[in-house]
């Protein structure tokens, strides 16, 4: 009997988002008609935003602007090809050497984006009979690189280094070659790595160590250099990657380490060899927010004490924020169309935040991501925090001692978070 169907017939099955639009609380694809440091203008309005990765708020830095114009003068608008070909500028040669000295590593390969750097250095290290050990809260494009690597991958609870050397001990001599691999700063949860337990396990278990700084970029380190320096580990992590979409305001992403490991993957990832090189204006924005970062850490500290006030300010109201310490700072909702709803409601108040639902967090445990940026204002905030209690309030959220312990429970099920953590991580910022 044949099994043939309609390839379609799953886009006409797919009702989703059609159930989320018919209930008038459909959250994505907003258009933005224009943006100004922490302001956005959509649907005729402006609204102060609490859901951008731009944590430096170097969008609209003058000196950022006047790099990306002189890179197309010099350069034009494109590289009209791959970097292994036709596309290799001297300002990308700049730039890996540039960033290899500020992150302390030897070398530097800078790709098209982060979701191909994640996609294509993971799948040329990882042979048949070599293994990943992932976090089961890592980005998609790190679960990307874990699907085109022809080896093995087994997930480990997030950030639990219990369960990690658990599947270390059970599986590890089954295997060749082993790369742990973890986000620096989980895009969801506002988590930091356990980088020093980590690092050790690594170690113990004769295994590779890779961390995707996307999130810690700008964020983590005296000057922003991630995850490692926020540690004082540097070296800890054999390849570091990131992007340059978040606090350096442009597109693209890196990879560094030891000089021999960086000559392979120029040669061997296809992700790299087969696509175009990033644009110049691209190189040069980054380029000069390197720069920025390195010698003027005013944008680092401001973002800090803004991100400290918000976390002060909803741990206080009542909001379970996962126990953030970075700049992601979650509130925890729980229902999905509850989700949905309160960021409709978020909007209509004129701030604009994003929901997080199943199957990027856990079912049942739906977030409001909340993220903030150096150039947010007290007058910014103190206007998100009025709608955020105002909505809390109106939703059940906060206000109830029922509700928060509640929460309190999903938070330490399926977030690892222990109950007095929160009151802990916002004493340390």
């Amino acid at each position: 009997m044949s099994k043939e169907t309609d390839l379609f017939e799953k886009c006409r099955q797919f009702e989703d988002a059609k159930r989320i639009q018919a209930a008038g609380v459909y959250p994505f694809f907003r258009p933005i008609e224009s943006t100004s440091g922490s302001r956005v203008v959509t649907h005729g309005r402006r609204r102060v935003m609490i859901g951008s990765n731009n944590y430096l708020g170097l969008t609209h830095h003058p000196r950022v602007i006047q790099a990306a114009k002189n890179a197309i003068d010099q350069y034009g608008t494109g590289c009209t090809g791959s970097r292994f070909l036709n596309g290799n500028l001297v300002a990308h040669e700049e730039l890996e050497k540039r960033l290899a000295k500020f992150l302390g590593k030897e070398a530097c390969l800078v790709f098209a984006t982060g979701f191909l750097t994640n996609a294509g250095v993971l799948s040329c290290m990882i042979g048949r009979s070599d293994v990943i050990y992932s976090d089961r809260e890592n980005h998609a494009s790190i679960v990307e690189g874990t699907r085109l690597a022809i080896g093995d991958t087994i997930r480990f609870k997030h950030n639990d280094m219990e369960d990690l050397e658990r599947v270390l001990r059970n599986t590890r001599s089954k295997y060749a070659g082993a790369l742990i691999v973890a986000d620096g700063v989980f895009s969801m949860s506002g988590d930091i790595v356990n980088l020093p337990e980590m690092a050790e396990l690594a170690k113990k278990y004769n295994c590779r160590l890779y961390i995707d700084d996307a999130h810690a970029l700008g964020v983590l380190g005296s000057k922003g250099q991630g995850t490692e320096h926020h540690f004082n580990m540097v070296g800890a992590a054999d390849l570091v990657m990131g992007t340059f979409s978040k606090s350096f305001a442009s597109l693209g992403g890196y990879v560094a380490g030891t000089e021999e490991v960086i000559h392979y993957i120029k040669h061997r990832a296809r992700t790299f060899m087969f696509s175009a090189a990033m644009p110049p204006a691209a190189v040069g924005t980054v380029m000069e927010c390197l720069n920025i970062a390195d010698t003027d850490t005013s944008h680092i500290e401001n973002l800090r004490r803004n991100s400290a006030k918000m976390a002060r300010e909803l741990s206080a109201m009542g909001y379970n924020t996962l126990g953030s310490r970075t700049p992601i700072i979650p509130l925890l909702i729980g229902d999905d169309m509850a989700a949905f709803a309160f960021a409709q409601r978020l909007y209509e108040h004129g701030v604009f935040a994003t929901p997080v639902v199943s199957p990027a967090v856990p079912e049942g445990c739906a977030l409001i991501r909340t993220s903030y940026m150096a150039t947010h204002t007290d007058e910014d905030l103190d206007y998100a925090l009025e709608v955020l209690e105002k909505l809390g309030r109106e939703f059940g959220i906060i206000g109830s001692e029922s509700r928060a312990s509640e929460l309190a429970q999903l938070a330490q099920t399926h977030f690892g978070q222990k109950p007095a953590h929160s009151a802990v991580v916002t004493a340390q910022l």
